[in-house]
């Protein structure tokens, strides 16, 4: 038999699962990684025009957290481990991308579809919520 099988005749329970403080935290994660999704997809659809290299990279590095959510609210095991880690790496990349989009918002520059300030600001919020 497989481990975590289940034999016939027997039934699994999480009795956790049931706990309105597991609930609670449940709906917080899916709810921060949604919105860090939407930020990060702000994001790339602002400033589109002024991203270098890794543009589907960006995209599907969004996208993920979109399926991390919809896996968490699922209770699959394993997913908060790889989307903790996956966050540091946003958070170090967030902190790096602030300061250059900020220093996009001065005369000489082109100005992507958003403007850089906002941009930046945006990048900033990212940072903290890691």
């Amino acid at each position: 038999m497989e481990a975590g099988a289940i034999r016939p005749g027997y039934e699994l329970w999480r009795p956790n699962r049931e706990k309105p403080e597991a609930k609670s935290a449940r709906a917080v994660v899916v709810f921060l990684l949604l919105v860090t999704a939407l930020i990060s997809f702000v994001i790339i659809i602002g400033g589109w025009t002024r991203l270098e290299g890794v543009k589907p990279l960006a995209v599907i590095y969004a996208a993920l957290y979109i399926l991390f959510a919809y896996l968490v609210a699922r209770w699959n095991r394993g997913v908060l481990a790889v989307a903790s880690a996956l966050s540091i790496i946003l958070a170090i990349f967030a902190g790096i991308a602030a300061p250059a989009w900020f220093d996009r918002a001065k005369d000489g520059f082109s100005n992507p579809a958003l403007p850089p300030d906002l941009l930046g600001l945006l990048c900033l919020l990212l940072v903290p919520s890691r």
